[in-house]
């Protein structure tokens, strides 16, 4: 698939791919390709698009080249316009506040003239980037590559991080046609005071009128003569024009205008970063009491846990408990009963003095208990008599004292007499559960 995506391109083409990939994570090589082929293989276009994507910012590319760019708040009253140096218009104040007067109610017919009877003259644009691109390339071919830094995206995306990092955004719309205009920028754009003061205190964006991304922007702004200086910054929650220049000042006569409505309106981004800044602790702040709520929450879950999981145990246990006594009460009846019914298994207690009796005395836990038995009677209707005491072991052995011998239990029950007991013993019994 690699080689399907870089076969037909040349060596730079797939070094820019290459290296498009490194810089974006982008995984599938086709992507690459025809991101760079959308931005005509500007690598570094591309690449701050798709940064521009992961950040969540709008992509300049995907958007409606026939949208308008977006509103901006007009807070001029009025242009400042610079006439070339040495014409009538530079002579004196009140002279030159009366030309700019005049300037500006003509320009502004012109411009709705203008609005009105234009046809099928717009210029049209699938690239808002690429027109930036392409003025900025055209600007260093004609005067060269010392400029201010030049912001390579489209004004939407530039509006959107100038109010995001809380600077000025300067707007420079250019005219090709305009001979005033070359000389400007060949004399004051590539001075290196005023580059030095630009890319200090200002984020700079330029496009020719004359493409697609220009002509909006110029019509948005109301622009009427070239070169166009417009000074924008985010003043009450919106971004504002606080600022107009029109025509060719000079490199001093630029830097102080500028100056002057920076330090009038830096207030304004002042108290932007204030209000962030308090916004931004105050979220930190309810984070970290979200945070404590839910560790406490998380506790006070932990501490029922483990109360339920003791309460539990606790009721298992006790209920082990009652088992336990019913089984050894279900037990006990069962013996009892057991031993009533071997009550009727006992034989008949022979008389005194009867010739064939045999005399027992049978040594049962701290007792002795006595009986006579016939020595035809079985070891285990011996068995029977000791077991039906209320005070017999469940499980027993009988034995003889000397020399011992095991009576019972035995494979074979057999009487006494072949048992070898005489007329009088004495047995033992040996409880088999201790």
């Amino acid at each position: 698939m690699a080689d399907n995506a870089l076969g037909a391109l040349n060596s730079e083409q797939t070094e820019k791919v290459l290296q498009f990939q490194d810089l974006t994570g982008i995984e599938d090589l086709s992507i690459c390709r025809d991101v760079l082929q959308r931005h005509n293989w500007n690598l570094e276009v591309a690449v701050q698009e798709q940064l521009n994507l992961y950040e969540g910012r709008p992509s300049m590319y995907a958007q409606d080249s026939r949208a308008r760019p977006p509103a901006v708040v007009d807070d001029t009253n009025s242009r400042i316009y610079f006439s070339p140096a040495g014409s009538s218009a530079s002579g004196g104040g009140f002279s030159s506040f009366v030309f700019s007067m005049c300037y500006n109610l003509v320009t502004s017919i012109l411009h709705i003239l203008f609005a009105i009877f234009r046809t099928n003259v717009r210029p049209v644009s699938s690239d808002p980037v690429e027109d930036v691109v392409r003025f900025i390339g055209s600007f260093e071919e004609r005067y060269g590559t010392n400029h201010p830094v030049f912001y390579q995206g489209s004004y939407s995306q530039a509006l959107s991080d100038a109010k995001q990092e809380l600077r000025f955004l300067l707007v420079y719309l250019h005219e090709d046609d305009v001979q005033s205009v070359d000389q400007w920028c060949r004399i004051a754009l590539t001075d290196t005071e005023l580059i030095r003061f630009i890319n200090t205190y200002t984020l700079l964006w330029a496009c020719n009128i004359k493409s697609g991304e220009g002509y909006k922007v110029a019509e948005a702004l109301k622009a009427g003569t070239y070169p166009f200086l417009a000074l924008i910054v985010l003043k009450d929650n919106r971004m504002t024009i606080v600022g107009r220049l029109e025509g060719t000042p000079s490199v001093s006569e630029l830097i102080l205008r500028l100056k002057t409505i920076i330090d009038n309106n830096e207030m304004n981004l002042i108290q932007a970063r204030h209000e962030r800044a308090e916004r931004s602790a105050n979220q930190s702040l309810r984070l970290q009491q979200d945070q404590a709520y839910e560790e406490s929450l998380r506790a006070d879950q932990e501490k029922d846990r483990k109360r339920e999981e003791e309460k539990r145990a606790k009721e298992e246990q006790e209920a082990r408990k009652r088992e336990e006594i019913n089984a050894l009460e279900i037990e006990i009846q069962r013996i009892q009963r057991e031993k009533e019914l071997t009550i009727q298994k006992i034989p008949v207690e022979p008389e005194v003095g009867h010739p064939n009796s045999c005399h027992l005395q049978i040594k049962l836990g701290g007792r002795t208990i006595i009986r006579r038995f016939l020595m035809s009677d079985t070891v285990e209707d011996v068995y029977h008599w000791i077991f039906s005491q209320p005070d017999s072991p469940v499980n027993f052995e009988i034995t003889t004292s000397y020399p011992k011998r095991i009576l019972y239990p035995t494979m074979e029950m057999i009487s006494l007499f072949k048992a070898g007991l005489t007329h009088r013993e004495v047995l033992h019994v040996n409880d088999l559960d201790d």
